[in-house]
């Protein structure tokens, strides 16, 4: 019995991080696409976004976003604009 108990606590868990990495995402890309309006950029539906690891640093993330109109590379500062650059 103790054995299902801890199989089943680690299926919870695993499906439960899974679930908060989309939701995640999903924020993610919707904080990403708001920013990018407010500065003037169409995104019509945010797709996906990724950060950039080789161009991100400590407070400065870079991210592409991508909508279903564009493609954007955008890099974040804390309490500035962002700098949104049109890919494709």
């Amino acid at each position: 019995m103790a054995r299902f108990a801890g199989f089943a606590f680690i299926v919870l868990l695993v499906w439960g991080l899974g679930e908060s990495t989309a939701q995640t995402q999903e924020t993610v890309q919707a904080t990403l696409a708001a920013q990018i309006r407010t500065q003037g950029f169409a995104c019509d539906k945010a797709l996906k976004a990724v950060k950039d690891a080789k161009r991100s640093k400590p407070d400065h993330e870079v991210w592409v976003l991508t909508c279903s109109n564009a493609t954007y590379r955008v890099s974040r500062v804390p309490d500035l604009a962002a700098k949104v650059e049109v890919i494709r």
